[in-house]
């Protein structure tokens, strides 16, 4: 649980920089992304989702903790 929330909290720490720093850039962005068909969108999403998932797995077994969240 403590592993959870903390990669949580990062996720939002990252989500929120750039629309703190560059806020015109992100409104930009979200203007295009409106744009974009929802099946694009889709497939964003599982290219994030898949990465995401193989980087999870990749430090997992590169990690001396390697086993642990099987255990």
């Amino acid at each position: 649980t403590y592993e959870l929330l903390t990669a949580l909290g990062l996720l939002l720490v990252l989500e929120g920089m750039l629309p703190f720093l560059m806020p015109d850039r992100w409104h930009r962005i979200l203007k295009i992304m409106a744009q974009v068909e929802p099946v694009r969108l889709r497939y964003f999403g599982l290219v994030s989702m898949l990465a995401g998932a193989g980087l999870l797995f990749f430090l997992d077994d590169v990690t001396p903790l390697h086993g642990y969240w099987s255990s």
